[in-house]
């Protein structure tokens, strides 16, 4: 089995336990090494962009080049950073990889086709093989010769004028009746890619390896739950099956806070907003309570609860501890706060991506890491449908079922 000439860059020993997140990919590019057909079929099923035609995937190619010359830059500017700006890049390159793939779909045109044309004179253009061809290992290591700083930039800008060039033809609508115009670009654009991941020292089958982990991740083709976290802890370790919250606004004097009980009995402190200006935090309990249940995860709950994990040291002490608490503590404010600029995501069916890449450089190292995108996504949602709900009437039940994956609010008066 081949692997990349230049892989993902591996964790130092100075860095956390890493945990792989669940993701489920298609049986045809699971394996080490993905063929270009292959990636490219994969892609046709994520593409989601919102209208048909060839606008969306170059509009995002542009802007995703964009982002990658900008971290391409950065590693050659700060060269004591190797290792984040190749993670960076690597990302970069992948998003930008999804558009020009989905862009060649959408026109028709296959991607090893015009891999093959990136090494072919106008002279033999039409002799390539129709059938299955090429992985990114082949095409990349027939450009893997050394490149000086000075060929750096050189590669960098090509990749950018020959991108510019695509969106000027399409703006004067040179491709209407001329696919082979756009094939031309395509392919000076792939051979350009392919020469910036040289010059960086990246490999193209990581960059659409992780890709693809990403857009599986956040669009799934099963969105079955995994095991829970906790499924192998003693039962008094354990989130049970079902609980249920009361959750209700109380007023002393001239303050208001909030309390909760669980089974009749408080749990945690009462709880204010910590702000001047009112925003009803006091409700945020049930983000927490959010990521219990679809994530499996919530160090906050488990302490409120007393089910921390003090059988096994290292989980009680690192995942179940007080900077795990503080974590998630951090994102929950860090949601509540993009919360408020999207009107607490009220009528929307989904979050956008960068909030759930932040909350990935959150976790990082903690177990949650495993969960996928779609968790995440499925927790803040229906933790914002809670609050909204907690947040009209003040007070009522908040249920929550760990096995079967909901959350719910319930009217009703305190009957503890």
């Amino acid at each position: 089995m081949t692997h990349a000439p230049f892989p993902s860059p591996e964790p130092t020993a100075s860095e956390p336990a890493r945990y792989d997140p669940i993701v489920i990919l298609p049986d045809e590019v699971s394996g080490d090494t993905i063929h270009l057909n292959s990636y490219q079929r994969a892609t046709r099923t994520t593409d989601r962009l919102n209208q048909g035609g060839m606008e969306p995937p170059i509009l995002g190619l542009f802007g995703e080049v964009g982002s990658l010359l900008s971290a391409l830059k950065k590693k050659q500017r700060d060269k004591a950073a190797f290792d984040q700006y190749d993670a960076a890049i690597i990302e970069e390159l992948g998003d930008a990889l999804w558009y020009f793939t989905n862009l060649a779909s959408r026109a028709g045109l296959d991607l090893s086709i015009l891999a093959q044309r990136m090494f072919r004179e106008i002279g033999d253009w039409d002799e390539v093989d129709q059938h299955e061809f090429g992985t990114f290992d082949d095409i990349q290591s027939r450009l893997d010769t050394p490149v000086s700083e000075q060929d750096f930039s050189v590669r960098a800008i090509a990749l950018a004028g020959y991108v510019g060039d695509l969106v000027n033809d399409f703006r004067a609508d040179a491709f209407a009746n001329n696919r082979d115009k756009l094939s031309a670009h395509m392919v000076e654009i792939f051979r350009a890619l392919v020469a910036a991941a040289v010059a960086a020292e990246v490999g193209m089958n990581a960059a659409a390896r992780g890709n693809l982990m990403k857009i599986f991740s956040r669009w799934p083709i099963d969105s079955s739950y995994p095991p829970r976290i906790d499924s192998g802890m003693p039962k008094n370790e354990r989130l049970p099956e079902r609980l249920e919250f009361f959750v209700a606004e109380e007023t002393s004097g001239t303050k208001s806070y909030v309390i909760q009980k669980c089974n009749g009995i408080i749990v945690g402190d009462r709880l204010t907003d910590n702000k001047s200006e009112r925003d009803d935090y006091r409700f945020h309990d049930v983000f927490h309570i959010a990521f219990a249940v679809h994530l499996g995860w919530s160090p906050v709950l488990r302490a409120l609860l007393h089910l921390k994990r003090k059988s096994d040291a290292e989980l009680d002490e690192n995942q179940d501890g007080a900077r795990a608490i503080l974590i998630e503590e951090g994102v929950a404010t860090f949601i509540f706060g993009r919360g408020l600029d999207r009107q607490l995501f009220e009528g929307l069916d989904h979050v956008d991506y960068d909030l759930l890449k932040s909350i990935q450089e959150f976790i990082r190292g903690y177990e949650v890491t495993r969960c996928a995108l779609w968790q995440w996504e499925k927790a803040i949602l229906d933790g914002f449908a809670v609050f909204r709900a907690l947040k009209a009437h003040r007070q009522g039940y908040v249920v929550a079922d760990f096995d079967g994956h909901t959350l719910e609010f319930r009217e009703g008066l305190d009957e503890g």
